[in-house]
């Protein structure tokens, strides 16, 4: 009877532990309240990610996604630079850019006075470009560590507060204006709007001209791989229910003006599409901030359709491709900075 009844509780702990197990997974099936620092290991591949399309190949079966850093306020703005082996990334509040390094993962203040610098982005010399959020205007610091102002004023009137910035094909830099550093202190200071929430385009010569003048809030932007489709999103419906929320692409034509303009991916009410990238096949890999559930990368092909979504547990704001191969996605968000290997590297222009 001993026998029979310890093995008859056997059997009932094992059922009730498996049942308790079914029913974490069940309400926790991405994975997301792990600990992000990989300890203890996960099973793979990892549950972070959700498949929309078998199509997708990015996603690695034996990588997982894990936070490399956290201890900022708002992260943004990540770019890697390669001869340097780190990623550089804004922790915009505190007013100062973070240096991760990929030599031993230690994470070191780059530059403690940044005027709450949001977006980044290396030119064809390798020189960075930054947008200042304080000081509202378009940096380049130059390789003897020299900084030129590019732009701080357009028809006379200050810049409401560059956000994010590429570098196309022939040299020309691209900005969006939509003003965020000037709605209070947190990210800059409190100020009016001189200016239209413009897209801008900065010709190699130094002219600037407004590139597009519709948006709401203008915010991330990137390049297709040839270089002659751009894409840009506009998160006015952020906490704006009946604004645009969407990302839209725009066809560069040979003159340096923008054509199309059409929505390609619609957000709507379902969260905001901020910083993104553009992988060599073309995909997109959208930042997505919203609830708890919508919190996530999502991944379209260049038509719009949605390829995958890798759910993370705090609100998303960019990514960016690094890495020695290209192949490591950097994510920034809430006071943290992801990453996670993939099968895909980045669009490159040159």
């Amino acid at each position: 009877m001993p026998l029979a009844r310890r093995t008859f509780l056997g059997v009932s702990l094992a059922a009730s532990a498996g049942l308790v197990a079914t029913r974490a997974l069940a309400e926790d099936k991405f994975g997301l309240s792990r600990n992000w620092e990989g300890k203890p290991p996960i099973v793979m591949p990892d549950p972070a990610w959700e498949i929309h399309d078998q199509a997708f190949k990015g996603r690695l079966g034996n990588a997982f996604v894990e936070r490399l850093w956290s201890g900022g306020l708002w992260t943004e703005g990540p770019v890697w630079m390669a001869d340097w082996r780190c990623l550089l990334f804004s922790d915009i509040p505190n007013a100062r850019v973070m240096r991760w390094s990929a030599d031993d993962g230690h994470v070191s203040v780059y530059d403690d006075q940044s005027h709450n610098a949001n977006g980044h982005t290396r030119d064809r010399e390798g020189r960075l470009v930054s947008c200042e959020h304080d000081t509202r205007r378009v940096t380049r610091r130059e390789l003897n560590g020299n900084v030129t102002v590019l732009l701080d004023r357009f028809d006379g009137k200050p810049l409401n507060a560059p956000n994010d910035v590429v570098v196309g094909a022939d040299g020309a830099i691209w900005f969006t204006d939509p003003g965020y550093g000037i709605l209070g202190a947190y990210e800059g200071h409190k100020a009016e709007f001189e200016l239209p929430t413009n897209v801008y385009r900065l010709d190699p010569q130094g002219k600037a001209t407004v590139a597009v003048g519709d948006f709401g809030r203008p915010n991330g932007l990137a390049f297709a791989p040839d270089g002659k489709r751009l894409y840009i999103s506009d998160t006015a419906g952020g906490g704006n229910p009946g604004k645009p929320n969407h990302l839209r692409a725009f066809t560069l034509k040979d003159d340096g003006t923008l054509g199309g303009g059409e929505v390609l991916i619609d957000a709507k009410d379902q969260g905001v599409i901020d910083g993104f990238r553009v992988d060599s096949d073309g995909n997109l890999w959208c930042s997505w901030a919203g609830s708890a559930e919508q919190n996530s990368v999502r991944v379209f092909n260049p038509s719009g359709q949605p390829l995958a979504t890798l759910h993370l547990p705090e609100t998303v704001s960019n990514v960016e491709f690094g890495g020695p191969k290209g192949n490591r996605l950097f994510i920034t968000g809430g006071g943290s900075l992801y990453a996670t290997y993939v099968n895909a590297q980045p669009a490159r222009l040159w």
